[in-house]
């Protein structure tokens, strides 16, 4: 018989090393997870707020956890995840995600960075902590994440996270951070293809791009075989239209540098706001071929995770606001949110917002129990 959800989370994670002392516990480290989980699930943003919830909910939770010693204290919770490694966490995180998501293929993987703007301490010299993730688009769900480390950025970070993650078949969408001839080579290497915006970061490949679509559009793409691909949109009063035209890297100075380029792309923006206009063109390269529509949907679909993961965190989980901060807390609460994110996505029962949907569990056990994937009173 097939595993419940909550079932396949606690195998995931069953392997976690407790970092308490051994014999000197009343409470068990996998009914803390799936405490947390289920409260911030139902809109706990805080330690306090999962105690609170845990004692109002003590009899429906111990029907499929023991709980033998009740609900810890909110203190008890918060040392718990300070003290969580929070590398072997995001382990166990991302072979949970494993087992509920499908293949990749053909799927567009985004990879950015957000910065966990709380969680910094002026007092003791902490940075606040700046997560990368990656994110399945279509799917709208968390794959694995990596903080990177205060004196580095993202360069770093993003090639251990590829290294994480199966990736074959899938196109892997990053912004001009990640514009690396290293990275790109990973990608390949991960079988997959990849979109990586460009900017100033690489100058004269940047300079050159630019120049050429520059100079096609006044000749109208003569002799370039170009399929411009364009589109448009009226929402509240605004009228966006975009036009994407993607082109044969094969033009390209030094190009052979760039493992598996085919193509260079330029998304032009317009937007009209009552009588202001504006216009915009962004570059990117690609190892996907020039298929203008099928480059102008992964470049769309790579704000995802802008839009549906970093803004969420922030409006709906209060991420940013969170004061979290003493050891391994901040990240590993973090990745609590992501897991209860992920399990709100993959529900399809009813057509809500998240925040919504966090309501409504809160209210009605029943749906609580199918965002969990709890089949049966015993898992």
């Amino acid at each position: 018989m097939e595993k419940s959800g909550l079932a396949k989370l606690m195998t995931s994670f069953s392997e976690m090393p407790d970092p308490r002392v051994v014999g000197r516990t009343d409470h068990d480290l996998l009914d803390i997870l799936v405490l947390t989980v289920c409260a911030v699930l139902c809109g706990a943003d805080d330690w306090e707020a999962v105690e609170m919830w845990g004692n109002a909910k003590l009899t429906w939770l111990r029907q499929y956890i023991p709980l033998k010693n009740g609900i810890p204290s909110h203190d008890t919770i918060g040392r718990v995840f300070a003290a969580l490694d929070s590398r072997r966490f995001q382990n166990c995180f991302t072979r949970w995600v494993g087992t509920i998501c499908g293949s990749l293929a053909g799927q567009v993987v985004a990879i950015d960075g957000k910065t966990m703007r709380g969680s910094h301490h002026h007092r003791l010299g902490k940075k606040a902590i700046h997560m990368v993730s990656a994110f399945a688009s279509e799917q709208g769900i968390t794959l694995g994440q990596l903080k990177t480390e205060e004196k580095s950025n993202e360069i770093t970070a993003i090639p251990e996270l590829l290294a994480m993650l199966d990736l074959k078949g899938s196109v892997v969408s990053i912004d001009s951070m990640g514009c690396q001839t290293s990275i790109a080579a990973a990608i390949i290497e991960r079988e997959a293809d990849y979109v990586l915006a460009l900017k100033g970061n690489q100058g004269k490949l940047h300079e050159q791009i630019g120049d050429f679509f520059e100079i096609a559009e006044q000749h109208t793409y003569h002799a370039l075989d170009a399929e411009p691909h364009s589109n448009c949109e009226k929402n509240h009063g605004r009228i966006e239209s975009r036009r994407v035209v993607a082109l044969s890297a094969g033009y390209l100075e030094e190009a052979d540098k760039w493992i598996g380029l085919k193509t260079m792309v330029m998304v032009e923006s317009m937007r009209e706001i009552g009588d202001k206009r504006t216009n915009e063109r962004r570059f990117y390269i690609s190892s996907l071929p020039p298929d203008s529509k099928l480059l102008g949907d992964a470049v769309r679909a790579h704000w995802g995770i802008e839009n549906r993961l970093h803004w969420c965190l922030d409006v709906t989980f209060k991420e940013d606001a969170s004061r979290t901060r003493t050891g391994h807390a901040a990240e590993n609460f973090n990745l609590i949110r992501k897991i209860t994110l992920n399990l709100l996505r993959q529900d399809t029962s009813m057509k809500r917002s998240i925040a919504k949907k966090r309501y409504y569990a809160t209210l009605n056990d029943d749906f609580l129990a199918r965002v969990l994937g709890l089949n049966t009173l015993n898992i």
